[in-house]
């Protein structure tokens, strides 16, 4: 749940505005309820040998480190909005194979055709409202040919009060990421798990760019 924003700039400076607290608290904090995040690392590390990654949202870095085990000789490009989640995530990285960007994901950053054969998303796709539709178009456009997207985030919840209680926390609970991303790539899994008895479930999806 990272703080990388979809183009309006009100929904980012609300966004801003959130994480100028919770930078100081997350890492304490979402261990909790962010369930699948080791999962759906393993899970890609199954499917992809990349050499250039990019987690979009990576917030506090909490994924880096992660990456840079199961992916050692990768380069990796983390992207965020709030310049306090970065300040704390480049604590966590110092190798000269990881690069961290400040800025909103409402386009591609691939330059020079060089694009990546992962990209992460971690529990940010529900907080992009608007503006999840076109991160991920975003993410296929700067996916090399053959390259998978990987996706860990609330899928939704029968209790309207929790759907509530998240959207005040700009978390949208509808079930809405994953037909889209089904259409977008070629599915290689795509599961839900319950959380918590089932107040809500979460997902992981894994896909491939389509030719």
């Amino acid at each position: 749940m990272d703080a990388t924003t979809a183009p309006s700039p009100a929904a980012g400076a609300a966004l801003q505005r959130y994480y100028q607290f919770h930078s100081r608290i997350y890492d304490a904090t979402r261990w909790s309820f962010l369930f699948g995040r080791e999962d759906a690392l393993l899970r890609a590390a199954c499917v992809a040998t990349p050499r250039r990654i990019l987690e979009v949202g990576c917030g506090t870095g909490r994924n880096l480190p992660g990456l840079r085990r199961r992916f050692p000789q990768a380069h990796i490009t983390g992207v965020d909005l709030s310049a306090q989640m970065l300040a704390i995530a480049a604590k966590k990285v110092r190798d000269d194979k990881t690069t961290l960007l400040q800025r909103s994901y409402s386009a591609p950053v691939h330059q020079d055709g060089t694009r990546f054969d992962l990209v992460l998303f971690s529990y940010a796709l529900s907080m992009f409202n608007p503006g999840w539709e076109q991160a991920i178009d975003a993410a296929c456009e700067d996916l090399a040919e053959g390259g998978c997207i990987a996706v860990v985030d609330f899928s939704h919840s029968r209790f309207s009060w929790f759907r509530r209680w998240m959207g005040l926390n700009h978390v949208r609970m509808e079930g809405h990421l994953w037909p889209h991303l089904n259409r977008t790539f070629i599915p290689l899994l795509d599961e839900r798990f319950s959380a918590y008895g089932g107040i809500w479930d979460y997902g992981i999806f894994l896909g491939r760019k389509q030719a």
